[in-house]
C-alpha cells in the first residue's frame, strides 16, 4: 500500500511543481508540506491540522480527496500519538478556571450598573452617618491630672502692658 505522503509527493512531482509553488498556491507553510511528504506527522499538534492540510494539498493536486483522507485516517490510527481522539471531558477545573468561567458568564452591562449602585449606596450611608454622629469630647474620659495644657498658649494674644506710674 502506498502511503499518503508518497501519493502527495508523486502527484506533485508528476505535475512538475516544487514545494514553494505548492506553498504559494495552498498557503501552507513549506515546513508543513515537507513534513506531509515525508510522513512526519509528529510536527503537527492535532490530527485535525493534518487532515485539513492533506485535504487542501490533495484537492490542489486534483487527487481523489475521499480516498486520500481514508488512507490518512488508516495511517493515523496506526500511530501512537494520533490513534485515539483527544478526550472530550476536560481536566478537572481549579479555582482560577472556575472563577474565570463564572466571570465570563456575567452580563457586564448589568453587573457594572449594580456595582455602581452599591458603591453609591455605601458612600451615601457613610456620609449620612458622619454628619449625624454627635461629636465626642476626647478629654471627657481622662481622669483628673492627666490632661495638661501646653505651657505656652499661642492661640491667645498677650495682654497689653500697663504703663507704670512714677
Amino acid at each position: 500500500m502506498v502511503t499518503v505522503s508518497v501519493q502527495l509527493r508523486r502527484a506533485r512531482e508528476s505535475q512538475k511543481l516544487d514545494i514553494y509553488q505548492v506553498a504559494e498556491i495552498t498557503k501552507i507553510k513549506t515546513d508543513h508540506i515537507r513534513a506531509l511528504e515525508s510522513g512526519d506527522f509528529d510536527v503537527f499538534s492535532a490530527p485535525v491540522y493534518i487532515r485539513g492540510f492533506v485535504r487542501s494539498y490533495a484537492s490542489m493536486l486534483k487527487l481523489d480527496v475521499v480516498k486520500v483522507i481514508s488512507d490518512l485516517d488508516e495511517e493515523l490510527s496506526q500511530s501512537e500519538k494520533f490513534a485515539e481522539p483527544p478526550p472530550l471531558i476536560p481536566r478537572s477545573l481549579g479555582v482560577f478556571d472556575f472563577l474565570t468561567l463564572w466571570l465570563s458568564r456575567l452580563n457586564w452591562r448589568i453587573s457594572v450598573g449594580v456595582a455602581g449602585l452599591l458603591l453609591f449606596l455605601i458612600l451615601a450611608v457613610a456620609v449620612i452617618r458622619s454628619r449625624t454622629r454627635t461629636p465626642t469630647n476626647p478629654l471627657k474620659d481622662l481622669g483628673p491630672g492627666l490632661y495638661q495644657p501646653p505651657k505656652e498658649r499661642s492661640d491667645t494674644l498677650p495682654l497689653p502692658a500697663t504703663p507704670q506710674k512714677k
